[in-house]
C-alpha cells in the first residue's frame, strides 16, 4: 500500500459511522517528535485536553514524560488513574470543583495536583478548605498575557498577589502559568515575535520576586501554535497538546511542526438528496462546528466535494454533475479542530496495519468519571 493511502481501513465493512479513528504509530511518533523538539523531557507538560485518554497517556508515561497539564477534574482523575506523578489543573476551582478538586487530592495521593488562581478571594478560599482537610495544595499564578480570558496581567499586581498567596498557610505558589493561546499567526517569525513579547513581562515578574528573596518560580507557557519558541527558552515547561493527534487547522498554519494527522473521522454517503449533492453522516455531533461550515473537516480521499450544510446528523456536499458516487462509499475526513471532535466520541477506533485492532475510551470527555 502506498504511503499516501496510510489511512485506508481494509476491513472498513466492519466500521460503523460516523467514527472517530486514530492510528497508535503515528501517535507514538508524534510523541517521539515532541519530545526530541526540546533538550529535557522534563520540560514537557503536555496538555491532556486533546486525547482524553488513558491509552495515550499511559505512551506519554512510557517515552518518559511525567507531568502533565489538564483543564477538568475529569481528566485531572483519568491522569491519576494513571499514576501520573504530576498534573497541573489549569483552571482556578471555585464552589464545588473546590470541592472535588480537594476529594481528587485526597484520594489519589501517589500524585501532585496543583492548580490556578488569579485573585486573592479565590486563593484565600482555597487554602482555607485546604486546612480543613489537612493538605497544602500546590498553585500557579495564572498571568494574563494578551488571551483576556482568565488570569492577572504579569505587573504589580500579580507581584501582590503572589506576596499575599505566599502568606497563606493553606497553599504554597510553586510557579507561574502564562498561556499565550491568542498567537497563531502562520508566519513563524511574526509568531515569535508576538510570544516574545507577551513573555517579557513574565520573566520580568519571576525575576523580581526571584530579587526580592523569595525561590524561584517555575513557569508554565504556551500550547501547541508557540510551542517551538517556547521549547528554546531552556527553563520554560511546555505544554502542548494537540500535537498527538494533530488536525487540518494545525498543519495548514504551522508547517515547522511535522506532526503526523494520527486521529480522522470516518464518514460514508448515505443519500443523494438530488443529481449534484451527497449527503454524509457527519453532523453537528460528529465533527466540531465552531468554525466556518467549510472549514470544519477536510475530506481525504475527496477534495473536490464542497460542504453546503450541515445539521445535526447529516453533512451535504455538493459533488457536481456527472459525480459516480453512490450511498455506501466511505470517505475519510481529517477535523480542522480535533480537540473538541474527540470529546464528542466516547470511544476512538484503533486502527494497526491497516485494519482495525482496537478501541481507546476517552473517558475524560465526561465531566465526571468517580469525583
Amino acid at each position: 500500500m502506498k504511503e499516501q493511502d496510510w489511512y485506508i481501513i481494509n476491513d472498513i465493512d466492519t466500521l460503523d459511522t460516523p467514527a472517530l479513528v486514530v492510528y497508535p504509530a503515528r501517535v507514538k511518533q508524534n510523541i517521539d517528535l515532541l519530545i526530541s523538539m526540546l533538550d529535557n523531557v522534563a520540560r514537557l507538560r503536555p496538555h491532556v485536553k486533546t486525547h482524553k485518554s488513558k491509552d495515550v497517556t499511559l505512551l506519554m508515561l512510557k517515552a518518559g514524560i511525567t507531568k502533565f497539564k489538564c483543564a477538568t477534574i475529569a481528566e485531572a482523575e483519568m491522569l491519576a488513574m494513571c499514576n501520573a506523578p504530576d498534573v497541573l489543573l489549569a483552571y482556578q476551582p471555585i464552589g464545588p470543583k473546590l470541592n472535588r478538586f480537594v476529594e481528587l487530592i485526597l484520594a489519589y495521593p501517589g500524585t501532585k495536583f496543583s492548580c490556578l488562581v488569579d485573585n486573592i478571594n479565590v486563593a484565600t478560599e482555597i487554602s482555607e478548605v485546604a486546612l480543613q482537610n489537612k493538605i497544602k495544595v500546590p498553585v500557579y499564578i495564572d498571568l494574563n498575557v494578551g488571551q483576556d480570558r482568565t488570569g492577572i496581567k504579569p505587573g504589580n499586581g500579580a507581584l501582590q498577589l503572589y506576596i499575599d498567596c505566599n502568606a497563606l498557610s493553606g497553599i504554597t505558589v510553586i510557579g507561574l502559568h502564562a498561556y499565550d493561546g491568542h498567537i497563531h499567526d502562520a508566519d513563524l517569525k511574526i509568531r515569535t515575535e508576538q510570544c516574545n513579547k507577551s513573555f517579557e513581562p513574565v520573566l520580568k515578574l519571576q525575576s523580581i520576586i526571584k530579587d526580592k528573596g523569595f525561590p524561584e518560580l517555575v513557569i508554565v507557557a504556551g500550547g501547541s501554535p508557540t510551542f517551538p519558541i517556547h521549547a528554546k527558552r531552556g527553563v520554560v515547561e511546555c505544554s502542548p497538546g494537540t500535537f498527538v493527534y494533530w488536525d487540518k487547522g494545525y498543519e495548514t498554519s504551522f508547517l515547522e511542526q511535522p506532526f503526523l494527522p494520527a486521529a480522522l473521522v470516518v464518514t460514508r454517503v448515505i443519500s443523494l438528496p438530488d443529481e449534484t449533492k451527497l449527503c454524509l453522516d457527519l453532523g453537528h455531533k460528529s465533527i466540531a462546528a465552531e468554525r466556518d461550515i467549510k472549514s470544519r473537516v477536510y475530506l481525504i480521499n475527496a477534495p473536490e466535494l464542497e460542504v453546503v450544510g450541515q445539521s445535526e446528523e447529516h453533512l451535504v456536499v455538493e459533488a457536481g454533475k456527472g459525480h459516480d458516487y453512490k450511498p455506501g462509499d466511505v470517505i475519510y475526513g481529517m477535523p480542522y479542530h480535533v480537540c473538541p471532535t474527540v470529546a464528542l466520541y466516547e470511544r476512538a477506533i484503533t486502527i494497526e496495519n491497516n485494519k482495525t485492532s482496537g478501541e481507546w475510551k476517552n473517558i475524560a470527555r465526561d465531566r465526571k468519571i468517580t469525583i
